[in-house]
């Protein structure tokens, strides 16, 4: 559906160049949902303009369904890009106009018909649970009812590929996931491919199939999330995943040992990096090992069969018995750390 080749861009002022883009190389399936993840001035917006030519690429080349878009004049590039849908964090809604009117815009610019303008808004505004707002001006919508409307208009003229450049970021939590869940809908239903870049971790958990991750300019790294979770030393990598120390309860932390005395047990933080499950990890203490346990706390996620995340266990057996989970730890590779003895 889409490859990007040998990508760069560089921008020069007073006299100065910076290289937004370096080399980027990627592919994207037709129908599938990608995260472009990075921190600020990574480059994430930048590639993102790029794939549709609102900034021209100093070298490479952006093909979308075979075509490569660097190759076309300014009327065939018009047309291409009727095909590829945009969204922004900040809407970008004229406030002049109504819900409809917002969202009839490119078909009035394509010059389509008024009566198919009236069928194809009023259905685009069906799909995105706007149909009763028709009539009203952006001033009286919320921030997640904005967005919905600048998706409807993304999809007015039957696009290919909807670009979604920090879509969420301006929205409060659950509206963020509303408009997440939005996506993965019309993603479903329209088949259709979304591009989106964010730097927030959980918007690329929440919808993605596929990340990228891009580290001022270069692409570091790519491959599903479970691959990503899987492999993570790279620096920047490990800035998008949760790496807090598990706090302890109150009172199980006034008790703590940092020597093991007789009668005390270790308290184990251990981190899953898809290399074992939480379920066979846990029946592997207690049915194999015969160890009696109690689980103090878990941030567990779930990716396909792949388990990722933190917990800490108290382990309850003998010195000799707690000794060989440890080693059991170690040889399958699954990160621990003795936090102290209760």
């Amino acid at each position: 559906m889409i490859e990007i080749k040998q990508l760069s861009k560089t921008f020069r002022q007073n006299h100065a160049a910076f290289r937004a883009l370096d080399n980027i190389n990627l592919e994207i399936a037709e129908g599938e949902i990608v995260g472009i993840i990075g921190s600020s001035g990574a480059g994430k917006s930048t590639l993102i303009r790029c794939v549709n030519l609102l900034e021209k690429p100093d070298e490479g080349s952006i093909l979308i369904r075979g075509t490569d878009l660097t190759t076309l004049n300014d009327k065939q590039l018009a047309e291409k890009r009727k095909k590829i849908g945009m969204i922004f964090q900040h809407f970008n809604l004229l406030s002049s106009a109504t819900v409809f009117e917002n969202v009839a815009l490119p078909l009035k610019l394509d010059h389509v018909s008024p009566s198919l303008i009236e069928k194809k808004v009023t259905e685009l505004l069906q799909i995105v649970g706007l149909e009763d707002k028709a009539g009203e001006y952006p001033k009286s919508l919320s921030g997640g009812q904005k967005q919905r409307v600048a998706i409807a208009r993304a999809l007015a003229n039957d696009p290919w590929l909807l670009l979604c450049d920090e879509a969420t970021s301006a929205l409060d939590p659950a509206t963020t996931q509303s408009i997440l869940q939005l996506l993965r809908d019309i993603n479903q239903r329209l088949k259709l491919t979304i591009l989106l870049i964010t730097h927030e971790m959980d918007v690329v958990k929440s919808i993605c199939q596929h990340v990228a991750v891009i580290d001022q300019g270069k692409l570091v790294a790519k491959g599903t999330l479970a691959e990503l979770l899987s492999n993570n030393e790279h620096p920047i990598i490990q800035q998008f995943i949760n790496r807090e120390v598990m706090t302890l309860p109150q009172e199980l932390y006034a008790n703590l040992r940092q020597v093991q005395e007789e009668g005390l047990s270790p308290l184990i933080e251990l981190e899953l990096t898809g290399n074992i499950s939480f379920d066979e990890l846990i029946d592997t203490v207690y049915n194999h090992y015969r160890i009696p346990y109690k689980l103090i706390r878990a941030d567990i996620e779930y990716f396909g069969k792949a388990s990722f995340g933190k917990l800490l266990l108290h382990l309850k057996g003998s010195v000799v018995d707690n000794n060989k989970v440890l080693q059991f730890f170690q040889q399958r590779k699954i990160k621990n750390a003795i936090k102290g003895y209760a």
